[in-house]
C-alpha cells in the first residue's frame, strides 16, 4: 500500500472515531456556500486541522472544517470551504480530502464553487450547472506515481460530470423554477484575475465561466471511482466586454444574494437521491 493510501485510512480512523455515519454523499462548499453545512442535522463538525495529514485553509469564506450528518434524509459529508492551489498547497494536499470522502463511503460527490463568468448571456448570480472543464491550472493532481488502491493510472475524464446526476439537478430547478444554466468550467491556477487577453483565449477555448477551484476536485473523484455534479454561482461578470474589475469581497457578497436559490436546489436535489 502506499504513502498516500496508509494516510488516507489514517484520516478515515481520526474521522470514524468521532462519528458512525457512513457518508454516501460528499460535498465541498466553495466561497460564501458554506452555509449549507448549518443545515445538517445530528452533526459532527471537525475542523481541518484535527484531521491528519489535511491542509487548513487560509480563504476569507472558508472556514475549513468537515460536518458529517444527516441532509434531507441522506448521510452526507460536507466540507466547508475547501483549500486551494494558490494557496501554496501542492496538488496532492488540494485533493486528499476527496479521497478520504471516498474511503468513508462517499459515491457522489457535489462540486460547488464561486465563479466568474465568460458567457456573456449569464449574470451575476445565476447558478450554472458544470457540464465539462478545461483544466488550465498548469498543473495536474495525478502527475507522479499512481497510487494504486486508490485508482487507475489512466482515468477516464471524458465524461467527468455526471450526466444522470446533471439531469437530476435539472428537474431540481423545474420543480423550484430555479433558473439553471449549463456550461463549460475553465479552472484557472489563481490568485489573480485573468487579464482581458487571457479572458478572451478562454472564450474562444470554449469556456462560460471560470474559477481557482473544482477541477483538481473533479479529476481526483474520477480518479477514485465517485460520480460527479457540479454546480457554479455566476459571481462576476469575467467576459472581457462586460468586466469590472472584481474583488473578493463582491464574490462573497454576489454569493450571498444567491443562496436562498443555491441552499433551495441542492436541498431539493439531495432529498431526490432517497426518492429512486
Amino acid at each position: 500500500m502506499s504513502v498516500k493510501a496508509v494516510r488516507v485510512m489514517e484520516s478515515v480512523a481520526a474521522i470514524r472515531r468521532l462519528t458512525s455515519f457512513r457518508p454516501r454523499i460528499g460535498l465541498i462548499l466553495g466561497s460564501g456556500l458554506g452555509e449549507l453545512a448549518d443545515r445538517i442535522d445530528s452533526s459532527v463538525t471537525i475542523p481541518f486541522r484535527e484531521i491528519p495529514y489535511f491542509a487548513v485553509s487560509t480563504v476569507p469564506g472558508h472556514k475549513g472544517e468537515l460536518v458529517i450528518g444527516q441532509l434531507e434524509g441522506q448521510t452526507v459529508a460536507a466540507m466547508r470551504g475547501r483549500v486551494h492551489y494558490y494557496e501554496g498547497w501542492p496538488m496532492d494536499k488540494v485533493t486528499f480530502p476527496v479521497y478520504v470522502m471516498r474511503e468513508l463511503g462517499v459515491e457522489q460527490l457535489i462540486l460547488t464553487n464561486a465563479a466568474g463568468g465568460l458567457n456573456p448571456a449569464f449574470s451575476p448570480g445565476d447558478l450554472m450547472l458544470i457540464a465539462d472543464h478545461l483544466n488550465l491550472t498548469g498543473d495536474h493532481p495525478l502527475i507522479g506515481a499512481n497510487d494504486e488502491p486508490l485508482g487507475p493510472r489512466f482515468p477516464d475524464l471524458s465524461s467527468a460530470y455526471d450526466k444522470q446526476l446533471g439531469l437530476r439537478l435539472k428537474e431540481a430547478a423545474k420543480q423550484l423554477a430555479i433558473s439553471l444554466q449549463e456550461g463549460v468550467y475553465a479552472g484557472i491556477s489563481g490568485p489573480n484575475y485573468l487579464s482581458k487577453a487571457e479572458l478572451r483565449a478562454l472564450l474562444r477555448l470554449g469556456a462560460d465561466a471560470l474559477g481557482m477551484s473544482t477541477v483538481p476536485e473533479a479529476i481526483a473523484a474520477n480518479h477514485c471511482g465517485m460520480k460527479v455534479l457540479g454546480l457554479s454561482c455566476i459571481t462576476d461578470m469575467a467576459n472581457p466586454d462586460l468586466l469590472e474589475p472584481p474583488t473578493h469581497e463582491q464574490v462573497l457578497r454576489v454569493a450571498e444574494a444567491a443562496k436562498p436559490a443555491f441552499l433551495s436546489l441542492l436541498c431539493r436535489y439531495i432529498r431526490s437521491c432517497g426518492e429512486d
